[in-house]
């Protein structure tokens, strides 16, 4: 069963609830390598886009992930903004004029937004960033994909994610703010690893789903 546009509102609604009730341990987790705004910054961002749904909410899922791409530019501070904007954007570059999304879109479209981050970031596995739970998703993605169906290869996505973001925590950082902790930054998990993983966990709770109800 494809996913649904409804099913895309439902996954940007939930991610944004899902950032905001992780705001203050995102926080946490970047105040150890970083400024301690991490969670702040996407929650600003991802209510700012619950603000712009109703206007994107009767548009294709291309329009409606770049629309969400564009705000979180304009809103999300530091290098979140970029990383994310960027990730949205490409996704919805890669679905524009779609109305549904079988898994296979679903894969492109994430293999695109992947691979903006990592263009833009310039990051690539294990450099303890956000990349070390997108490419395992990912890569997840691709290997259910032969045979399995949609809500089985979400799951395995997600705990690809989840495996990813657990293994930043033996990691020394080499890219952005956290690089400068050097040795010390072992010991930590990567806070955008963290929310990397909550977008997808999100979606394997809420993208399987036609016209907003549960497979």
């Amino acid at each position: 069963m494809p996913i649904s546009r409804a099913a895309v509102l439902d996954w940007i609604t939930a991610s944004a609830g899902a950032i905001a009730a992780e705001r203050a341990a995102l926080d946490r987790l970047d105040a150890a390598v970083g400024d301690g705004e991490h969670g702040t910054n996407l929650d600003r961002g991802f209510q700012a886009v619950l603000g712009k749904l109703p206007d994107l909410a009767d548009q294709d899922i291309g329009a409606i992930l770049k629309g969400v791409g564009l705000t979180l530019v304009a809103t999300v501070g530091g290098a979140s903004g970029p990383l994310y904007g960027t990730l949205f954007l490409r996704m919805g570059a890669a679905t524009a004029g779609k109305a549904e999304l079988a898994l296979d879109d679903w894969t492109a479209a994430l293999a695109a937004g992947v691979e903006g981050v990592v263009a833009r970031g310039k990051a690539a596995p294990g450099e303890k960033t956000m990349v070390d739970a997108l490419a395992p998703a990912l890569a997840a993605l691709r290997a259910a994909a032969e045979g399995s169906g949609l809500e089985v290869a979400l799951r395995r996505s997600a705990a690809a994610a989840r495996e990813g973001m657990l293994a930043t925590v033996p990691l020394v950082a080499r890219k952005g703010r956290a690089s400068y902790l050097g040795e010390r930054g072992a010991g930590h998990q990567d806070p955008g690893a963290t929310s990397a993983h909550l977008l997808l966990a999100t979606a394997a709770a809420t993208l399987a789903r036609e016209e907003g109800r549960a497979v």
